[in-house]
């Protein structure tokens, strides 16, 4: 023995996988046992170039099932899709979500077109109204006959309303056996006053005026009739005018009640600009038994003395 060497040498001991070759089995080459140090392992050597016949081979392209390292394959093994209340064996796709429901565009253009309807009819019905109106004017407007008596008015005054002219009796002249008096209650007059003894022919009362222009006015006379209707002549510069001056008894007063007959009538004179003299008498023909309180003149044809 030579130093450094502690036996003589064997293919096992130079080679621990020599009994894989078969000239180390050969030579006594022998694979260790326990399985290369593991435990229960199984070891299964062949030799190098070693073939078994009669043993299914694995065919190429085709996958083969490997248990592990070591250990053959568990013959119970079931996968979990096959065990009560395992996995589902094919995928479910997820229920679609339920559509979402719009806004009710119906709903909300019934609306917009009831809303457009009231306001066209509204609209329509402030025209119509708007026309009714200004027909009513027109034909408030219209020439009547030049003599009209009208009926009590609640809305009749003392006070001259802008742009007329006006007197009470006490500022009238009587002629013709006429005269001023206050006795009877109710005259429209601011002081009560009235010209009474008008009832006998060629009696009159006389009112001076001043027209700030030419043309057409209106004349209301305040007066009493009781019983049946009255009417007189009216003179506007000493000339008749074309119909007589209507006194109906608008509130039926019985004869002789002057105290509740009180009213007024108009006619509609041409006037000149400048000082007019307006007269009314009991002339032929006429009945007279009335009283007159007070006089007014406004611009133009009108029916209303406020």
């Amino acid at each position: 023995m030579t130093p450094g060497e502690n036996g003589p040498s064997t293919p096992e001991d130079d080679d621990p996988f020599g009994y894989l070759y078969a000239d180390g089995q050969a030579r006594g080459a022998q694979p260790p046992s326990g399985g290369y140090g593991y435990p229960n392992s199984v070891s299964r050597v062949r030799t190098v170039g070693e073939r078994q016949y009669g043993q299914p081979q694995p065919q190429y392209g085709v996958p083969q099932q490997q248990g592990a390292y070591g250990h053959q394959p568990n013959a119970h093994y079931q996968a979990p899709e096959t065990l009560p209340g395992g996995a589902p064996t094919t995928r479910q796709s997820p229920l679609p979500a339920p559509a979402r429901r719009g806004p009710n565009t119906k709903g909300l253009l019934i609306g917009a077109i009831a809303v457009v309807a009231a306001v066209v009819i509204g609209i329509g019905v402030s025209m119509l109204t708007g026309n009714d109106d200004k027909k009513t004017g027109n034909q408030a407007g219209n020439t009547p006959s030049q003599s009209q008596s009208h009926a009590p008015s609640p809305s009749a005054s003392n006070s001259a309303a802008s742009g007329s002219m006006q007197s009470d009796a006490s500022a009238l002249q009587p002629a013709g056996g006429a005269a001023k008096a206050s006795d009877v209650k109710g005259a429209n007059s601011s002081d009560g006053s009235y010209v009474t003894g008008l009832n006998t022919p060629g009696a009159s009362v006389t009112w001076t005026v001043n027209a700030p222009s030419d043309g057409p006015y209106t004349l209301f006379v305040y007066y009493s009739a009781t019983g049946g209707d009255q009417s007189m002549t009216v003179a506007v510069n000493g000339t008749p005018f074309g119909s007589k001056l209507g006194m109906k008894n608008w509130r039926q007063a019985k004869d002789g009640d002057f105290a509740n007959g009180w009213t007024r009538s108009y006619v509609w004179p041409d006037l000149k600009q400048g000082a007019n003299t307006i007269s009314i008498s009991c002339g032929a023909g006429d009945q007279c038994n009335a009283l007159i309180s007070k006089v007014k003149l406004k611009p133009g044809h009108v029916t209303n003395d406020s």
